[in-house]
């Protein structure tokens, strides 16, 4: 009873209007209404608009944004037709100078509230090319008879039906201009309900699309896909199941070689399609050469490099350093890793395998002595291996996270537990349009 009460009061909800005091990092505008607030979708601080409830909730609303009658200064036509209903883009509707401002503000603030620290350094925001920068993506598929079609691409922003898209602003032009084509490709296979969704990867030497198969392709799907790839100059690989059952199309498990350059420091990285790599290419060269601006290796120091993966920092870092040690929780990330190194003629870089989300003190790397320490955790954060990188000795910690609020409480931990003071701190514009705040931390004691 109670859920049709309040779909009948939103349902009768009235236009209103109000001045947008804050904005969130999602892109919702706040207000605040006889005490209570409200988020609408799409308002900028400052902006006076007109909006209508949508849905409500015991401690606050949720609204459509109706009208902008007099609007801030940050706010510019989103590119893209479909923003507002996909839910890849929140931010499309602001400027870069104002989305910077927004990511750069959720940083400092997350530090302040969560982790009661300030950087004694604020680093200019790194950012780069805003549009067609994306080369890791997850496409979900879903087949709609209403529509007569396959949709591909990412979920709408307010549940999780797939969008209606034809086209996509920020993934690479490779993947873009395939989201229809696709479409049209799964439309046409026996399996068309089997396949939940594509994984791309945009490497420099090759485009690689692997298709999530809950039931085998029959022969005349092979051929279909076959002819796709060959049209579009991609391959294709299956997965039956989890990671490591990537195969072939002809059902072989010699999936190709990926790679991408680090022009910069001479590198080439090779990876796996499915595995974790830094989405934005410009973005991420210029993070390694900020990690080493900060961390400023040189041949008689011991690096550590925590959640490495497969040596996207490691390698850069162990150029200058004496040695260094790269740390990763899956096994086939620690093999790319060591193959990179390898391959890289690089011998003074070992790596070795441990689940970092666990105490750590047992682990090898934790008895050891480090002149620096540099963590790339993932969206958890880096708790449980604080106090041993404490007990490692090192001078610096260069913390690189994609989650301001677990870096703000380790943050806290470092400086209030383990005597580190936080030297410096900004913002990488790793996913320019999004609510997706990518950032690094240094951390320095005597």
């Amino acid at each position: 009873m109670g859920g049709r009460r309040a779909i009948r009061r939103i349902q009768q909800a009235v236009p209103e209007t109000a001045v947008v005091q804050d904005m969130t990092i999602e892109g919702r505008g706040l207000v605040a209404v006889d005490g209570k607030r409200v988020f609408i979708d799409g308002a900028i601080t400052g902006e006076s608009v007109s909006f209508r409830r949508l849905r409500r909730h015991r401690d606050y609303d949720e609204a459509e944004l109706l009208g902008v009658d007099v609007p801030a200064a940050g706010r510019t036509t989103p590119r893209c037709r479909y923003f507002g209903h996909c839910g890849g883009c929140s931010l499309q509707h602001l400027t870069e100078a104002a989305q910077l401002a927004l990511k750069e503000r959720t940083l400092v603030e997350s530090l302040r509230r969560i982790g009661a620290v300030q950087p004694d350094r604020l680093l200019p925001a790194v950012s780069g090319p805003a549009w067609g920068y994306r080369r890791r993506a997850r496409l979900s598929v879903r087949d709609v008879p209403a529509k007569g079609r396959v949709l591909v691409g990412f979920s709408e922003r307010h549940g999780s039906r797939v969008t209606d898209m034809r086209s996509c602003e920020v993934l690479h032009p490779a993947v873009a201009a395939l989201i229809e084509p696709l479409g049209t490709l799964i439309g046409g296979l026996s399996i068309r309900q089997r396949i939940p969704q594509v994984e791309a990867a945009v490497a420099d030497n090759a485009t690689v699309l692997v298709f999530r198969v809950l039931e085998t392709p029959s022969t005349a799907d092979l051929a279909l896909l076959q002819d796709f790839a060959g049209q579009h100059a991609l391959r294709i690989l299956l997965q039956p199941r989890g990671p490591d059952s990537l195969q072939t199309l002809e059902g072989g498990s010699d999936i190709g070689d990926l790679w991408y350059a680090l022009a910069d420091q001479g590198l080439r990285m090779h990876f796996a399609p499915t595995d974790f790599i830094q989405v934005n290419s410009s973005i991420n060269q210029r993070m390694i050469s900020l990690a080493l601006e900060l961390l400023a290796p040189d041949a008689g120091m011991r690096v550590l490099d925590l959640y490495c993966g497969i040596g996207n920092f490691s390698l850069p870092l162990a150029r200058r350093a004496g040695e260094v040690l790269g740390v990763e929780g899956e096994a086939a990330m620690v093999g790319r890793a060591r193959d990179n190194a390898r391959l890289n003629a690089i011998a003074n870089a070992r790596f070795a395998m441990a689940d970092l989300s666990q105490a750590a003190a047992a682990h090898d790397w934790a008895k050891g002595s480090f002149d620096a320490v540099l963590l790339d955790p993932p969206r958890a954060g880096a708790a449980a291996v604080l106090a041993p990188v404490a007990r490692t000795g090192a001078r610096r910690v260069l913390y690189v996270s994609c989650h301001p609020g677990t870096l703000a409480r380790d943050a806290g931990t470092l400086v209030q537990a383990h005597g580190y003071r936080l030297a410096a701190a900004g913002i990488l514009d790793m996913f320019p349009s999004t609510s997706h705040v990518e950032s690094v931390a240094l951390f320095e004691r005597e």
